[in-house]
């Protein structure tokens, strides 16, 4: 765990004493999008065309942020236009990680030892956390975007026109974006968030507000999910994807590393059986590592975990059936 200081890294913890006690996730500093023709999208510069072969995801199997990536990738059919590299769980001295020796968490781009050297490639003097996913540009060597939210949707729409995409699949649909955006705004800052908040909060009533709003809002989309098969009724959209990715790994991790303990998934009748039903969508098991985010979090935050002890448990089985098309006529 660290961060880039003018360009050098320096291995430090989550400085809380400046905000009483709350965790103050830092914004994304790159921001360009990546359109089908290259035109300038809601922020940054343009130049970045749809194109096959040209764009790299550097990703962590742990991290929810990151996975959010994965999914869109796999589900839009993505895998042969856009590779792939995947840091070491561990996130130690030297942050985010490549292993030389281990052919799964390498960097064949640009043969990065560490990924914030793959930062101050673009930016020399940058100042701030190295964080996944990021988009790069193999092309113009350059990061595209590290904020995961545009990610995502550059990749449900700007590569529609490539060889085998999923056009048909579109996760972002006009007539429901306003609806999207709503339900996101209340889902990160309260759970995507949340968790974090609370989880590395240092102080006691920091820790119980963030604990407090997020079950407020899991006791919400527990009752928006009995009568909504996904959030937005009987369509898939990338709310539930925002979403799925805190929740599958609540019970391995949040509940008990985080302190989110109130209940587990398994507890709730209906978020829980929407976990499965997402998991069991063809693709989606296969970018879902337990092992690799009960590593990343409970070796990597020894401030959270000092003894850096992996618990055994909990069990998990998600490939159960989950009974979400058999809740009765109002079900949508």
């Amino acid at each position: 765990m660290g961060l880039l200081v003018d360009g050098k890294w320096q291995d430090e913890w989550y400085d809380t004493s400046k905000t009483g006690g709350k965790f103050e996730r830092e914004k994304a500093r790159f921001r360009n999008w990546v359109t089908q023709d290259g035109s300038a999208g809601p922020t940054g510069q343009g130049g970045f065309a749809a194109e096959s072969g040209r764009y790299h995801l550097y990703v962590s199997m742990a991290c929810p942020w990151a996975h959010r990536t994965l999914i869109f990738r796999k589900l839009k059919g993505l895998e042969p236009h856009i590779t792939v590299s995947v840091v070491h769980p561990d996130m130690l001295e030297n942050g985010w990680e490549f292993r030389p020796d281990e052919p799964a968490h390498q960097d064949p781009v640009n043969n990065a030892r560490y990924l914030h050297q793959v930062y101050t490639q673009v930016a020399p003097d940058y100042t701030g956390r190295v964080t996944v996913p990021v988009l790069w540009d193999k092309r113009e060597e350059s990061i595209v975007s590290n904020e995961s939210a545009d990610i995502i949707r550059m990749l449900n729409s700007a590569f529609d026109g490539l060889e085998g995409v999923r056009s048909d699949r579109d996760f972002y649909p006009e007539s429901l974006r306003s609806d999207v955006d709503e339900v996101n705004e209340r889902i990160y800052h309260s759970v995507n968030n949340g968790v974090y908040k609370a989880g590395f909060a240092t102080a006691q009533t920091v820790y119980e507000q963030a604990y407090d709003a997020l079950f407020e809002t899991l006791d919400w989309l527990e009752q928006r999910l009995s009568t909504h098969r996904y959030l937005m009724g009987a369509q898939l959209t990338e709310a539930d994807w925002r979403l799925f990715t805190t929740l599958i790994r609540f019970d391995a991790v949040y509940y008990s590393h985080f302190k989110c303990n109130r209940e587990r998934m398994r507890d709730f009748r209906h978020l829980h059986g929407y976990i499965r039903d997402l998991y069991q969508v063809p693709g989606v098991a296969e970018t879902v590592d337990i092992a690799q985010i009960k590593r990343h979090y409970y070796v990597s935050q020894r401030t959270v975990n000092p003894t850096q002890i992996v618990p055994v448990g909990p069990y998990l089985d998600f490939d159960a059936p989950h009974g979400r098309g058999d809740l009765g006529p109002d079900f949508v």
